[in-house]
């Protein structure tokens, strides 16, 4: 599966994948949960993205939220594993302005 530069989170969400984003920076993540509050999205609890703090690996869910990720995610996505939980794992890298593969897999 060949991945294109991504502007927007819920692009994230219609990915065919468990899609996992870096967010390299504490002013990165803030800017990820900014931008996600502003384009809709919430955590599965109905919390709005910047009344928490990000992680350094967060989760985009089909369903149009986010969560966190475990620690078995964050080796997961620092093993460049291929699958998590059954589903193919797309790593991306958010750099405050758009999303960029990371590693992706190969159908």
């Amino acid at each position: 599966m060949q991945i294109s530069i991504i502007k927007t989170i819920p692009e994230l969400s219609h990915l065919d994948g468990r899609v996992y984003v870096h967010l390299p920076t504490r002013e990165i993540a803030n800017r990820f949960l900014m931008h996600a509050a502003e384009e809709g999205l919430a955590f599965a609890d109905g919390v709005n993205p910047t009344d928490r703090c990000a992680t350094e690996v967060m989760a985009i869910n089909p369903n149009h939220t986010i969560n966190f990720v475990g620690a078995t995610g964050h080796m997961a996505y620092e093993a460049a594993s291929k699958t998590v939980g059954g589903q193919f794992l797309i790593r991306m890298e958010y750099t405050g302005s758009v999303f960029v593969p990371y590693n992706t897999h190969e159908e």
